[in-house]
């Protein structure tokens, strides 16, 4: 649970665990082979149409949330269950607790529950009743005084010897580490706890509104223990596990194993319809009760951005895939909620002071968004609530004055053109030997690049092509790296593009995609930004509007619609420049058909690093590696597609996350034995090339479209 007051203390929480090696080994093996587990488990599946099929079913699910309570609440009381409904998260743990008063309960055993944990349950009841956790990797978290680090997997943190120990504390007897002798341990001991406990506790995955019937779904029998032995029974369920029919909980457990752990199904599927016999039962039934908690849930269902969060099916997939949870885990990526969709829910749960700094622990590569079982805009939402929490209290000195200097266009490039003269001091041919520390600490890992001599906004007229007949006619989008920074890469793809009879333009008006002040949580200069590109382009003058920038790309294309949702009067014109967007790669590959045969191919190996928002959020994929292999060998590297650990602002707040993650990346790169390796945007090449510089690596990184323009017969 994390609890920093402010950033520089969380920094301080996530180097403890960047010096955790077990952590840091254990979360690796389990992010590699988590992908392989997950296709394998929707192998022949329409995976994006089930999960399609499944958002659907959320959303329609949310929108009749009373009406769903109305009826389950009708239909579970016909068969002897008691329902309940509770505002908030305290309402929750004392209905329960009333519960447990009035049935004269001393002993309390629990199956795993998100829900609890939301509510704290455990921590609110205690000092009145025992409350024993009964999932292994919970009853060790309980032990331990932690919480859970993982939804699905809650001490995936820790190492076998460390339960050892704790199991040789709490038995007062050596334990052996092997890990199903101190299975064998847990169940001895908690054998026991379902004898002698008179209240079960349970969550619930589904809650089937037309039967009244609940729903677990559990990969240990505990949960059906939980359920049946104790002579009462309450399920704690939020709202939104609420859903009209059993199909439609049927089809979610098509995708909740999959995703959270990459089985076809789990051990154990309960289903819990009215109360069940029980001999110490009242009339020889059980006791059952159904506790709904809202905490928020209505109000979010009727947030047309945020209903999105409602359909959520606890899978834990979001922090699976997420690279800053590999490496730091639940505690340091979470409060009680962890991954993406935590970072979320921790702000409406539990208050903008915990969510604070988590908020901005997100590098923003879209792996949550891309995996996500209910379809949630994960990295949207969590960039909103970045604006949020900045429009809520005090705007940082250093956001508003990025916002102010984007939002003018010509004093932005201005600066850009005074950086050159500024940097000479410290200039070192393309790089910088050093920035003022004030301004970027803890950022030797990698050397930046120094700012161009030319931009290219200066060179475009000396070097537009002269062509006559054109076969298409496209607009050239740089962003600012490559505008001022990288020239060269637009100039390779000038190159290539005359050689295919394209007309290019280059509008002047244009300037940063405004990705950065998002990411910072300015929503006002993000606006302003995209509007002053939009209206840069006349989209009608041109077929395509072509980017060598996968950020830049994936923000005009598929962001710039939402942020310009309020402004109607540029609604048509922001479509049409959208549906024009298209990357240097896919426009190359797809458009201009580019053959093998125009390149003077080389036998030199040429590794790639799919960019985030190229493979993702554009979900271009076999198109920059299939050009690689027209100009050379392309050598695959372990890994292509997972984050090197730029994402703009991050890599300037987080450095030593950025680091590992650079890292990791370049050692995957070694590994393949190029000397070269190309990407598709001019951030990924910044943190690349100055992370092979400073670690002195020989690895020349450069732009696909460079690649082809040198081996352009």
């Amino acid at each position: 649970m994390q609890n920093a007051k402010n950033l520089k203390e969380y920094r301080a929480e996530l180097r403890e665990s960047l010096d955790n090696d077990f952590l840091r080994s254990t979360m690796d093996k389990f992010a590699v082979a988590y992908p392989v587990g997950r296709a394998n488990a929707f192998k022949g599946m329409d995976v994006q149409s089930l999960i399609a099929e499944v958002a659907d079913a959320k959303d329609a699910a949310a929108k009749q949330m009373d009406q769903l309570y109305a009826q389950f609440k009708a239909e579970a009381e016909k068969r002897g269950v008691k329902v309940h409904l509770a505002k908030t998260a305290q309402e929750a743990n004392e209905i329960i607790a009333q519960i447990a008063r009035d049935a004269g309960v001393k002993k309390i055993v629990k199956s795993k529950s998100m829900t609890s944990e939301e509510t704290q349950f455990n921590h609110q009841v205690e000092n009145e009743f025992e409350v024993v956790e009964t999932d292994l990797g919970e009853w060790i978290i309980q032990l331990r005084h932690e919480g859970p680090t993982h939804m699905v997997m809650p001490a995936i943190h820790l190492s076998r010897n460390q339960v050892a120990d704790l199991f040789s504390d709490v038995t007062k007897q050596k334990q052996d580490n092997d890990p199903q002798k101190l299975t064998k341990v847990a169940r001895r001991e908690l054998r026991k706890e379902y004898a002698t406990a008179e209240m079960g506790v349970t969550g619930a995955n589904f809650c089937v509104a037309s039967t009244g019937t609940i729903g677990l779904v559990t990969n240990e029998g505990n949960a059906r223990l939980v359920s049946t032995l104790p002579r009462v029974h309450v399920a704690l369920a939020g709202l939104d596990k609420l859903v009209p029919t059993m199909h439609d909980a049927l089809r979610t457990l098509k995708v909740l194993p999959r995703n959270a752990t990459g089985q076809a199904i789990t051990s154990y599927v309960t289903w819990i319809t009215g109360a069940n016999e029980c001999a110490t039962g009242p009339d020889g039934k059980k006791e059952m009760h159904i506790v709904f908690l809202d905490n928020g849930r209505r109000a979010m269902a009727d947030d047309p951005l945020y209903s999105q969060v409602l359909r959520c099916v606890r899978c834990g997939a979001c922090a699976n895939v997420c690279p800053v949870y590999r490496l730091v885990g639940g505690h340091k990526m979470g409060h009680i909620y962890i991954g993406a969709i935590g970072l979320i829910l921790t702000y409406f749960f539990h208050g903008s002071d915990k969510a604070k700094n988590l908020v901005h622990n997100c590098i923003n590569c879209e792996a949550c968004k891309n995996i996500c079982a209910g379809g949630i805009d994960l990295p949207r939402l969590i960039k909103d609530i970045r604006a949020r929490l900045n429009e809520e209290g005090d705007m940082p000195i250093e956001t508003t004055l990025l916002g102010k200097v984007l939002k003018n266009r010509k004093l932005f490039h201005t600066l850009l053109r005074f950086g050159k003269w500024a940097q000479k001091p410290v200039q070192d041919g393309p790089f910088l030997r050093h920035l003022p520390l004030m301004f970027m600490k803890d950022q030797g890992f990698r050397r930046f690049p120094s700012v161009a001599e030319k931009a290219f906004r200066d060179e475009f007229e000396s070097i537009k092509p002269k062509v006559a007949n054109a076969k298409l006619r496209v607009a050239l989008f740089a962003g600012c790296v490559q505008d001022f920074v990288y020239p060269e890469q637009m100039k390779a793809a000038v190159k290539l593009f005359a050689a295919h009879g394209v007309d290019v333009d280059f509008p002047m008006d244009q300037s940063c995609c405004g990705l950065p002040v998002q990411m910072m949580g300015e929503r006002q200069a993000t606006i302003d930004v995209a509007a002053q590109n939009v209206m840069a382009f006349d989209p009608a003058k041109y077929d395509y509007i072509v980017t060598l920038c996968a950020s830049c790309g994936s923000q005009l294309k598929e962001s710039y619609p939402n942020i310009l949702a309020d402004k109607p009067e540029l609604a048509i014109r922001t479509k049409q420049f959208s549906e024009r967007v298209i990357d240097f790669s896919s426009f190359a590959h797809d458009v201009l058909g580019v053959k093998a045969e125009e390149f003077n191919k080389s036998d030199e190996k040429v590794a790639y690093h799919a960019s985030c928002h190229l493979c993702r959020g554009l979900h271009v994929t076999e198109q920059p590696r299939n050009l690689i292999n027209m100009a050379a060998e392309y050598a695959k590297a372990e890994e292509e597609e997972v984050c090197c650990g730029f994402g703009g602002t991050f890599s300037v707040k987080f450095p030593e996350l950025s680091e590992k993650l650079l890292d990791k990346k370049l050692t995957n790169i070694e590994a393949t034995g190029a000397k070269k390796m190309v990407a598709d945007c001019p951030g990924c090449i910044m943190q690349l090339r100055g992370g092979c510089k400073s670690s002195g690596r020989d690895i020349e990184v450069r732009h696909v479209a460079e690649l082809l323009a040198d081996k352009l017969k």
